[in-house]
């Protein structure tokens, strides 16, 4: 194991921590320049757009996928006959290739033939170019991502639900609390640190978004769905400047490592439990 772990992480980041601070192209000398690459990273415009869309497609999606996930929870967090196939048919798609996922939500979206603007027609409506819209694709991606990952919540808040204590419920339902108010004064407090548990990991997958970029919008129409794993990848792999996508890579490493420590600390304010030692 130890092995293993020097070998595939340690090594290999130790490598990527060096690269950041040269000009290495796939072929030929490289040679350390210091602090160029991050500063180039500064006064380069296109990664602050990049990193706009990045956080763009987290704000976008991180809320989205807890409350659905959470609704669905709720609604099938039962003990009912079959309720486990509907349990699966939400799960299925986080056991599907994320590649051949975005392929089909691709043509689904498709301007002409795509099934959703194929039902738009059915009642008069015109569909618009989802994914050659600026203003449309990068809600597709979103709307892709949330359906294709929203059953690993899901599964981990039944499990929650289902480890409620029921003597709280009988408390609340004598003192007079409703569904809604049971919900917000038994229920969501107990389950907050499922809730944190899925929120971290939630944000860091959103941050690290790049197959469903690379098969259904190639980061366009016009960079307005290209964000920074992305963008790492173009410049290593399409313009072979490896220095400069190891210094970004390292920026993104850095901007999730702040974004987890941050959510760590609030975690005492509204994690049930929760010490503030």
């Amino acid at each position: 194991m130890v092995l293993g772990f020097t070998l595939l992480l340690l090594f290999p980041m130790g490598l990527a921590l060096y690269m950041s601070f040269t000009d290495w192209p796939l072929l030929g000398d490289h040679k350390f320049i210091g602090l160029d690459n991050y500063q180039h990273i500064l006064s380069d415009s296109l990664f602050w757009k990049v990193l706009t869309n990045t956080v763009y497609f987290t704000v976008g999606l991180v809320p989205l996928n807890i409350i659905l996930a959470l609704l669905l929870a709720l609604l099938l967090s039962k003990n009912l006959r079959g309720i486990g196939l509907f349990r699966t048919a939400i799960f299925v798609p986080v056991m599907t290739s994320l590649i051949v996922w975005s392929i089909v939500w691709k043509y689904m979206f498709a301007t002409d033939s795509g099934l959703i603007n194929q039902l738009l027609m059915v009642f008069n409506i015109k569909g618009p170019a989802w994914l050659y819209d600026t203003d449309l694709a990068m809600p597709a991606v979103i709307v892709t991502s949330v359906l294709k990952n929203v059953g690993l919540n899901m599964v981990l808040f039944i499990a929650a639900l289902q480890q409620v204590p029921r003597s709280l419920y009988e408390a609340a339902t004598l003192d007079g609390a409703g569904k809604t108010k049971s919900f917000f004064n038994v229920t969501l407090p107990m389950i907050t640190p499922t809730v944190f548990l899925t929120v971290v990991m939630t944000v860091i997958g959103s941050l690290k978004v790049f197959g469903q970029i690379f098969v259904m919008t190639q980061g366009g129409p016009s960079n307005s769905t290209k964000v920074l794993v992305y963008y790492i990848w173009e410049k290593a792999f399409k313009l072979f400047q490896l220095g400069y996508a190891s210094s970004l890579a390292f920026v993104l490493f850095f901007v999730v490592l702040v974004l987890t420590l941050v959510q760590w600390q609030l975690r005492k304010r509204w994690v049930f439990n929760e010490s503030d030692a």
